[in-house]
């Protein structure tokens, strides 16, 4: 069963094309997890990064716009990078994705260097609102935690694979409201989050949809059209244990809603924020064979 690490490792083909494996027990049924996918493009692009455009001394993506145009598949996956700005500040890249042919998924990512950023910085009063529980992260490791308890699995796990990769932890109370939900994540097999799983983490949520519907039904398959991120932390060189995750959904309609993500490390600090567009669609939508010479979702 690979770590992050090793789900998400690149091989550099040339000064623009890059290769990985995605593998099955990082999938949701058939498809790879959007937000594991989402962390090898981010991967990809700080090997581009550390290789290519090394002189340009930015290591840390800062903004990150994914499209998913087809349904990807476990198995080898190939990444072209194109230059398209590089400058002094910020400099950004256009990410290909494709496999057996097809292109996937397409991305614009741009990258800076957070430790020598200079500039204005004001502090605006964001807060979550509803505040979530208060938390003490070394009574939550042993499940002892007054207001936040650990979920041993999550529904259709065994459909949704990747949700196994990580551990969930809710608020012994419930939902502040049925339409959010907060929880803090760390990795099941004990690894740290890096810069690269913050796609991931942004993308681990509980299926708000299904507290809407009758729970003897199959699961929905959540498939993502588009993902944002912008990423105002980088995360400690060693990695971080614990994030902390608010998804909330403005509006569900004809099957496509919206998803709005804050992520927040252990001392409560902005990590990164997050914009996704959904479908709600039939599992077996998900498990279908492909249609050739190739299935759009």
């Amino acid at each position: 069963m690979p770590s992050w690490e090793e789900a998400t490792t690149v091989h550099k083909l040339d000064t623009k094309t890059y290769s990985c494996t995605l593998y099955d027990d990082w999938c949701i049924g058939s498809v790879p997890n959007g937000g594991y996918v989402t962390g090898c493009i981010l991967q990809v692009v700080a090997t581009h990064f550390s290789t290519a455009l090394a002189k340009q001394n930015q290591p840390h993506t800062i903004a990150l716009h994914a499209e998913f145009l087809r349904r990807t598949q476990a198995g080898p996956a190939l990444f072209k990078v194109d230059n398209v700005k590089l400058g002094r500040q910020t400099s950004v890249v256009h990410v290909h994705m494709s496999q057996e042919g097809r292109e996937e998924v397409v991305a614009y990512v741009t990258n800076s260097n957070m430790d020598t950023e200079e500039g204005v910085s004001f502090e605006s009063g964001y807060e979550l609102r509803p505040p979530p529980p208060a938390v003490d992260l070394v009574k939550l490791e042993d499940d002892m935690d007054p207001n936040w308890r650990v979920q041993d699995k999550m529904p259709f796990s065994k459909f949704r694979k990747a949700s196994q990769k990580v551990k969930w932890h809710f608020p012994r109370n419930g939902q502040a409201a049925i339409g959010l939900a907060d929880e803090w994540l760390c990795f099941a097999d004990g690894s740290q989050f890096t810069n690269s799983s913050i796609g991931f983490v942004a993308d681990m949520f509980p299926q708000i949809v299904e507290a809407y519907r009758d729970k003897s039904q199959g699961p929905f398959w959540y498939p993502t059209l588009l993902l944002n991120i912008d990423i105002k932390k980088a995360l400690p060189a060693q990695g971080a244990k614990w994030l902390a995750v608010r998804v909330q959904m403005k509006k569900l309609k004809n099957g496509r809603m919206d998803l709005e993500v804050h992520v927040h490390d252990a001392e409560g600090d902005l990590v990164a924020l997050s914009h996704h567009v959904s479908l709600v669609l039939d599992a077996s939508r998900n498990i279908a064979e492909r249609r050739k010479p190739e299935t759009m979702i």
